[in-house]
């Protein structure tokens, strides 16, 4: 028997008050779980969810398990010092950090921190980014083939994120008109980029093992695909439609962290990654290859194309042209087309 199933009958008659009270009144939410709660119900990211709660757990350890209410300016501060200091966290991380104790002071324990005004924040340094040449992408692509091959070819042919393409649903993409919508992108925005031509027959392709594993899983009533936000209550029965389905399925079911169902993911983006950074490794590359590579290859051979950088912008989903800007600094034109006097003797 589990504890507390049967307290009312095993308890004397005189405590059935006490006992009832005990098994009725639920206790205070713990506080990782008010955490989880405040940033599903602002619909922030899973990994958000992921990263926020370790952050603030990482903060209540330090201090030796005290409740946050319990600490104040001087503990964050020492936190935030371990982490540059003594761990050597990059500018990024430490930024994560911080903004995680924001958003569990101000909008987990409504606590107003004026203090945190004065905490110094690191400088975060400007990076150039990795940019592979045609023919280092020709080589990679070469290396790879498969479903991985083909991702690869969409996330350099269109200039999607990573995760945008392991997102993609069959709705978006629409092979006739030669265009997919990317849905919520960084920012929570919208947009539409063009599907290249001679991936056409690729994607015919995968469309029909995608459409053969939802044919499957409707055969099983297997539960539906994750739906954003409220669509799952609002559209009950969305999630089984092919529509919504993913375009690039996980082979197996899985459970979903956050309602514990056992439903059909999409396919885990480390595995693409681990196949990319594994190709670049067969082909000699000395730069640091990721997934983001191609989305940075499509933008800078666009305008070395003669693109005009607001089309290139538009594609890449930046809100500020000066973000797309980057790319012209990689090609050394500054938007000039500036030669070297060395090379003009």
């Amino acid at each position: 028997m589990c504890a507390g199933d049967d307290v009312r009958s095993a308890a004397p008659e005189r405590d059935s008050a006490a006992a009832i009270s005990t098994v009725v009144t639920p206790g205070p939410p713990r506080l990782l779980d008010q955490i989880r709660h405040a940033i599903r119900y602002r619909h922030y990211s899973y990994r958000t969810e992921q990263a926020y709660v370790e952050w603030a757990r990482r903060f209540v350890l330090f201090h030796g398990r005290r409740h946050p209410r319990d600490l104040g300016g001087d503990e964050v501060v020492a936190f935030l010092a371990h982490l540059a200091v003594e761990r050597n966290v990059s500018a990024s991380t430490h930024q994560q950090a911080l903004s995680a104790l924001l958003f569990l002071y101000r909008d987990v324990l409504g606590i107003e921190l004026p203090w945190l005004g004065d905490i110094e924040r690191p400088k975060m340094p400007r990076r150039l980014p990795v940019v592979l040449s045609r023919d280092e992408v020709r080589m990679l692509l070469s290396q790879l083939d498969g479903r991985c091959g083909l991702m690869s070819r969409l996330l350099y042919g269109t200039g999607m994120r990573l995760m945008e393409c392991v997102r993609l649903r069959v709705k978006d993409l629409d092979l006739t008109r030669r265009e997919i919508t990317v849905r919520s992108g960084k920012g929570g925005r919208d947009r539409v980029t063009m599907v290249p031509q001679s991936l056409a027959d690729g994607l015919a392709g995968q469309s029909a093992r995608a459409r053969t594993l939802w044919t499957a899983d409707r055969a099983h009533a297997v539960s539906g695909v994750e739906m954003p936000h409220a669509l799952e209550r609002k559209y009950p029965n969305a999630g089984l439609s092919w529509g919504w389905f993913w375009f690039f399925p996980a082979n197996d079911l899985s459970r979903d962290p956050r309602s514990g169902i056992v439903r059909r993911h999409h396919m885990h983006e480390d595995a693409l990654s681990r196949g990319i950074r594994s190709a670049a490794r067969r082909c000699g590359i000395a730069k640091p290859v990721t997934a983001h590579a191609f989305r940075h290859a499509f933008a800078t051979h666009l305008l070395e194309s003669g693109y005009d950088i607001r089309t290139v912008q538009e594609l890449l989903g930046h809100r500020d042209v000066s973000t797309t800007m980057i790319y012209t600094h990689v090609l050394n034109r500054g938007g000039r087309g500036v030669v070297s006097p060395l090379d003009r003797n």
